[in-house]
């Protein structure tokens, strides 16, 4: 159980943001220049490296990445205004708040 609780966040954080490089794929189908092409795709890929910077911080440091995520979550749902699907819903904020989770236990338990 401690391995598990150990590399469930970090890997669920890789995947998750490999979930959401997928989203930038559709800069591809446009049919714009390659400058407007590279362009869009740094926009898209912007909360990916985002996400990946926040794991590089947590990876020692549970508490943040705990903290992070958790308030990722709460951003997005603000941030949209409830314009989406519940399934975006569940799928972004629902997993960055279980990865949030994960720190958190991690942490918690690492603390004694």
């Amino acid at each position: 159980m401690k391995g598990f609780l150990y590399w469930a966040p970090r890997i669920l954080c890789i995947l998750f943001g490999v979930f959401l490089s997928l989203f930038s794929l559709d800069v591809f189908e446009s049919g714009r220049g390659v400058g407007e092409t590279l362009l869009g795709l740094m926009i898209h890929l912007a909360p990916v490296f985002l996400i990946y910077l926040i794991l590089v911080v947590s990876w020692r440091r549970e508490w943040v990445g705990a903290l992070l995520f958790a308030a990722l979550a709460v951003f997005y749902v603000v941030a949209t205004k409830g314009r989406e699907h519940w399934g975006a819903y569940a799928s972004i904020s629902g997993s960055l708040a279980v990865i949030s989770a994960l720190f958190l236990v991690n942490w918690m338990r690492r603390r004694g």
